[in-house]
């Protein structure tokens, strides 16, 4: 029996990134915030692009500690979901047309969150990566990590625990 012929590059890459958006755009507080997601192969960083509402101290100025924690934790969600969907996404059997019609799959649900702030983040974009730790049927362990101008010096880093949704019958 023959192989079937690979699918064009250009056409896998659009169902990547059809993918990811309609996954991050299906949550309205990633919206609000205007954090992005550049992939590369199965590896997500989050942009948080600077903006004067993100500063919750004008005095020094900093970016919201709460800004911070969401950031993380979208991070920790979006990177979970994308791995957790990654197989679906790359076999098409999860369609991205479905997705950008908001047909998404159930996301994890955040058991708990803590964050260790390590410096002030300052006026001025910021990534994130995250790295699962734990993945199971039922629970994930996420670790997360901000920077802005030196990946080897984050501002915060996140631990992050969800319950995994059942799978559909």
């Amino acid at each position: 029996m023959p192989r079937p012929r690979p699918e064009p590059v250009q056409v896998v890459k659009q169902r990547r990134d059809a993918a990811l958006h309609a996954l991050a755009g299906g949550v309205p507080y990633i919206q609000f915030l205007n954090i992005r997601f550049d992939r590369r192969g199965d590896e997500l960083t989050a942009l948080l692009p600077f903006d004067e509402m993100l500063i919750g101290n004008p005095m020094l100025p900093a970016i919201h500690g709460g800004v911070t924690a969401a950031f993380l934790e979208v991070t920790a969600l979006i990177s979970l979901s994308w791995a957790w969907l990654w197989e679906d996404i790359e076999s098409g059997a999860l369609s991205p047309d479905a997705l950008e019609a908001g047909d998404l799959p159930r996301l994890p649900k955040t058991i708990d969150f803590t964050v260790d702030y390590l410096r002030s983040g300052l006026p001025r974009d910021a990534y994130a990566r995250a790295k699962v730790t734990r993945s199971g049927r039922r629970y994930a362990s996420v670790h997360a990590e901000a920077w802005q101008d030196n990946r080897s010096r984050p501002f915060a880093q996140g631990t992050a625990h969800f319950l995994m949704p059942a799978p559909e019958a």
